[in-house]
């Protein structure tokens, strides 16, 4: 279909309910398929529009090749991905939802660690004493690398996380670690406390267009912003 409009949705979770809620309270109600695995969605009485459910991260993939023209995802996740992908996104509207920080975090029983500057001196510290690097578990590494660097912590390695980053530094795999957390609950859960110069991101859900597409999306836009 020539004027076919493709949307990706997050697949799973409170951001697949509040992206869903978001087109219905524009007056486009999302018709979900019987199946509960099923990945595709239309919108009730709008032939032209497909909806795709997909791993928030893939939806900043897709907006960046093109096969998908709209998308809701965090922006932490745009500004983690590479520059030349970034480049071919556009950011159409931040949404009041998916609201979270990017934030660095260390054992609660660092009390000599208040602040990022304090961190390059621990680094030097585990440099003297052990000879290997201060490890900083994430799955945010060009965020955190970026942070880090502009506040002059050079000492570190990256290790990525799969998952549970907050158990790291208690199953010995990091020191410290960056992550993403909306209350804070399960970083304190865990004895971790963010560093009072910590934050890395405010992130929120944002309505991403592909900019390869844009010239035709915009009557539809006009409906949704």
């Amino acid at each position: 279909m020539k004027d076919l409009i493709t949307i990706g949705l997050p697949s799973k979770g409170r951001l697949k309910e509040k992206a869903v809620a978001f087109f219905n309270n524009k007056g486009l109600k999302v018709l979900q398929g019987n199946k509960e695995r099923n990945y595709f969605a239309k919108i009730e009485n709008k032939t032209n529009l497909k909806i795709i459910y997909l791993h928030a991260k893939e939806i900043i993939q897709r907006l960046g090749d093109g096969t998908l023209d709209i998308g809701i995802s965090g922006l932490d996740l745009l500004n983690e991905s590479e520059k030349n992908l970034q480049d071919k996104i556009r950011i159409k509207k931040y949404l009041d939802f998916g609201n979270a920080n990017l934030v660095v975090a260390v054992p609660e029983d660092w009390i000599d660690v208040q602040t990022v500057a304090d961190l390059e001196e621990v680094a030097f510290d585990i440099r003297s004493k052990r000879n290997t690097r201060l490890r900083v578990a994430t799955k945010y590494p060009n965020l955190t690398n970026n942070f880090l660097i502009s506040k002059g912590v050079t000492q570190y390695k990256l290790i990525p996380s799969l998952g549970a980053t907050e158990t790291y530094p208690f199953i010995g795999s990091s020191e410290i670690i960056t992550d993403i957390t909306s209350t804070g609950k399960t970083l304190e859960d865990n004895n971790l406390r963010v560093l009072k110069d910590g934050l890395i991101l405010q992130s929120t859900a944002c309505l991403f267009i592909s900019k390869k597409k844009a010239a035709n999306l915009q009557p539809f836009l006009n409906s949704l912003v």
